[in-house]
């Protein structure tokens, strides 16, 4: 059983870079896929970012393609999320996300997940 916790939100303004981290205890990630779903009021859950844990690959949702970046630290059991050229349309809930297998964007098929860190973009 994997525990998933998130940190890193705040406050920003539009154009300044954030760094997330979620921090996964109670298990070993091999195998796994971890990914970044954010969710802003009103809206559906969307898809951000995903990495395998065996040989990194990582997948970006169309929005932010180009301006975030996820990476993994295995000695930690930690994911990151980097974002760059932050605006007002990132303001979100920001939730980790874990499955076994491979790759999806889709959170239904996510098993484990954090409880959310907010990220806040002023104009």
């Amino acid at each position: 059983q994997v525990q998933l916790v998130e940190a890193g939100g705040g406050l920003v303004p539009a154009g300044d870079s954030l760094r997330l981290s979620c921090t996964a205890s109670g298990g070993t990630l091999r195998g796994y896929v971890m990914a970044w779903f954010r969710q802003a009021p009103g809206k559906e859950r969307e898809f951000v970012a995903a990495i395998t844990w065996i040989g990194s690959l990582t997948y970006y949702g169309d929005s932010v393609r180009g301006r975030f970046a996820i990476s993994r630290d295995s000695t930690k059991n930690t994911v990151y999320l980097e974002m760059h050229s932050l605006g007002p349309e990132d303001t979100a809930v920001y939730y980790c996300a874990g499955k076994r297998g491979s790759y999806s964007n889709d959170p239904a098929h996510y098993d484990y997940w954090g409880q959310g860190t907010q990220v806040t973009v002023s104009s």
